[in-house]
């Protein structure tokens, strides 16, 4: 009976020790699924707002495109010989990725649907 008691203990001591280590992986592969959705969300308003420059909207349309899909991102665009190009870029995510900065871009033709 003894030597049960002490296997018991044993099993508390080793999970009390590995539970902070899983615990800090699923947190890392949660914020890493986080990022990743941000980006594509970014990559989707580079598209929207290139189409939409690249159909003569205003600026300022396009860029309540970007603030739509990503709160605190930011627009800038250029011509690029036939197409209009749209650069969308993010800094300051919630969370522990406060120093990430994600960006996307996006080309479409210009004058075309």
């Amino acid at each position: 009976m003894v030597g049960l008691r002490a296997a018991r203990g044993s099993t508390t001591a080793e999970f009390a020790t590995a539970l902070p280590a899983i615990v800090l992986v699923l947190a890392c592969c949660l914020g890493a699924v986080q990022v990743v959705g941000v980006q594509v969300r970014l990559t989707d308003a580079a598209a929207s707002a290139a189409r939409a420059l690249a159909r003569g909207e205003s600026a300022g349309r396009a860029s309540g495109l970007v603030q739509s899909a990503v709160t605190g991102a930011r627009l800038s665009s250029d011509r690029r010989g036939e197409f209009v190009c749209a650069r969308v870029r993010a800094q300051g995510l919630p969370g522990i990725f406060a120093v990430l900065t994600l960006e996307a871009q996006s080309c479409a033709l210009a004058g075309g649907l």
